[in-house]
């Protein structure tokens, strides 16, 4: 329990990036709350919390849009008194061609009135690194992973100095590996230098974690860091240097009874990779076809029935597919249709299996963690010990139990579903 009510504001622009930076403050040391959705200043979970994780759904709305929620946020964290902020987005620089990275980070820094901020993706733990500018996953260049291929926000290009360039309207600039490695006091050198030379924002490489830390104390009296969830291993030593954090007691969850089962929306490499898995495993596993959702289909009715059908097992329903078949989707419905068909009979079978008694959800995809958790009315998660690196297991703040595990596409391994309804079962500790 925090004696001195949230230091730490983060805002995410998706619901499982709001999920792995607070696993990542969970695992050094911060007691954190999940909030979907601007966060309710009476809930008394706020003021025992060291950090607050507001989640949006932001990351491919229109830019204007995810600017008011993103403001929104930051008035709401500042008015519950936090000292930092940070603006969480993914550790593949997920963003359409005109935002929402450059646009939101813009306006956050204008209302906090700071002139240069960072912007950090780098999660060397899951693979991302930036190097020279440009983003790497595992050894491929960010527009050679995959990520090309995303429905939504394809990634074609791995020069982040060039992408963020596009979407901005100030000018962008690299602090390189270089600086990093030379140290604190040359990175806040290099802030002052940017702000001489007009440059707003900047690329900052990392290939470790341990320069994510440098990055992170160099950025103590910063208001304002923008990147993934890796930049944040820095930021709760910051405050340690005046006040006492939660410690080994941020991750402890409650335990939950119920049923499980494990939702995949997700089109990700990695995704794919964990529903084969599943099933070459001969588990029981319904896959939901997005051209009978479009053809009005029982597909519902049908998976809701397919999992009663299996009272003795865990059961995966997955919408997940190969870029191939994804493409002819999108061919036939439009990309954005069948995203949001897919997410809403993914959201609607969570109410449905609710109702039945599951109290535990695996959920692949960020967007389809998003439809979920709105379906299931969640407002808050509680954050305990990761089951993958950015993965934690969560419980729902409110009366009636419910643990989750919301995974971005291409994080876990491959038999992450087994690990994830584990780590459920044994109240998120495993």
């Amino acid at each position: 329990m925090s004696d001195n009510g949230p230091l730490l504001g983060c805002i995410a622009d998706d619901f499982t990036g709001a999920t792995d930076i607070a696993s990542t403050l969970v695992s050094q040391g911060m007691k954190t709350i999940q909030t979907i959705g601007i966060p309710d200043p009476d809930d008394p979970l706020i003021a025992e919390a060291d950090a607050i994780v507001v989640a949006l759904k932001s990351r491919t709305i229109a830019a204007h849009e995810a600017i008011e929620q993103s403001l929104g946020a930051l008035k709401s964290l500042q008015d519950l008194g936090c000292r930092q902020f940070v603006f969480k987005y993914c550790s593949t620089f997920d963003s359409t061609a005109r935002g929402n990275i450059g646009p939101v980070a813009e306006a956050l820094a204008a209302a906090l009135g700071q002139a240069v901020t960072i912007a950090a993706p780098s999660f060397p733990a899951t693979g991302r690194t930036v190097y020279s500018g440009h983003l790497f996953v595992g050894h491929a260049l960010l527009n050679e992973s995959g990520m090309q291929n995303h429905p939504l926000t394809p990634m074609t290009d791995a020069n982040l100095v060039r992408v963020l360039q596009a979407q901005s309207k100030g000018k962008v600039g690299l602090l390189d590996l270089a600086d990093v490695r030379a140290g604190e006091a040359r990175i806040r050198a290099r802030f002052a230098e940017a702000a001489t030379a007009g440059i707003n924002l900047l690329i900052v490489d990392a290939i470790s974690d341990a320069d994510l830390r440098t990055i992170g104390r160099a950025c103590r009296d910063q208001l304002l860091v923008t990147g993934a969830s890796g930049v944040a291993r820095g930021l709760p030593d910051n405050f340690r240097t005046t006040v006492t954090l939660a410690g080994s007691d941020a991750a402890s969850l409650p335990h939950v009874d119920g049923k499980s089962v494990v939702l995949a929306g997700s089109g990700s490499l990695m995704t794919n990779r964990q529903v084969a898995t599943w099933i070459d495993a001969s588990r029981p596993a319904y896959r939901i076809d997005p051209m009978r959702l479009a053809a009005n289909d029982a597909v519902i009715d049908d998976a809701v029935v397919f999992f009663e059908a299996h009272p003795e097992e865990p059961v995966l329903i997955y919408a997940t597919s190969s870029a191939e078949d994804l493409k002819i989707v999108q061919a036939a419905l439009g990309a954005q249709a069948a995203g949001e068909l897919v997410e809403r009979a993914l959201g609607d079978i969570a109410g449905r299996l609710y109702a039945s008694g599951v109290r535990r959800f695996v959920v692949a995809g960020g967007e389809t963690s998003g439809a979920v958790v709105q379906a299931l009315g969640v407002k808050g998660l509680h954050i305990g010990a990761p089951i993958a690196p950015g993965v934690p297991a969560t419980v729902a703040t409110g009366q009636v139990p419910l643990a989750l595990a919301l995974k971005s596409g291409n994080f876990g391994d491959a038999d992450f579903f087994d690990k994830a309804l584990i780590a459920l079962a044994g109240g998120g500790h495993g």
